[in-house]
């Protein structure tokens, strides 16, 4: 996956990402509007927005094979990828927590699941739902101190668990 922006792309009007992420620099928290996002307009502090906000690109401004239906605007949700785990990762806006279960979206983030043989999480704040090739798992609160793992069970099929570091 690049990081370039795609041909093309801009966030227009989209700001999605500035409700459904935790941004401490600008007293963001997951599932509330920024205090320096207009809706639907932009930033109030682009030009001074935290570095977090400067590296961010979705999946949808950088992978032009996305439809328009999934600019997270209209699609609800934001897609990106966990550089570490190559994960993909569904932010969904709190106001519209089921979006990802319509059509087209479900079904291909199940192919994806699938091809990928690793899974995609759905957050909604900070809950999570693993979508596998062995199906859907709800992982409850994630919290900020727990990773998630894939693991592999006798019989081919797969969970994702939380674990906590060893103190």
């Amino acid at each position: 996956m690049t990081s370039l922006i795609a041909p093309g792309r801009s966030c227009g009007t989209c700001t999605l990402c500035c409700k459904v992420y935790d941004v401490p620099a600008a007293g963001a928290t997951a599932g509330n509007w920024c205090p320096n996002c207009l809706p639907g307009r932009g930033c109030k502090i682009y030009d001074a927005r935290p570095q977090q906000c400067r590296d961010f690109l979705c999946l949808w401004m950088t992978q032009d094979f996305l439809g328009p239906e999934w600019k997270p605007e209209k699609a609800r949700f934001v897609l990106t990828m966990d550089a570490a785990t190559r994960w993909l990762f569904v932010q969904a806006d709190p106001g519209a927590a089921q979006a990802w279960r319509k059509e087209p979206y479900l079904e291909q983030l199940r192919r994806w699941a699938v091809a990928g043989k690793r899974p995609v999480i759905v957050f909604v704040r900070r809950h999570a739902t693993a979508l596998t090739a062995s199906g859907e798992m709800l992982l409850g609160e994630v919290a900020a101190h727990e990773r998630l793992v894939l693991r592999d069970e006798p019989g081919g099929s797969q969970i994702v668990a939380k674990i906590s570091p060893a103190p």
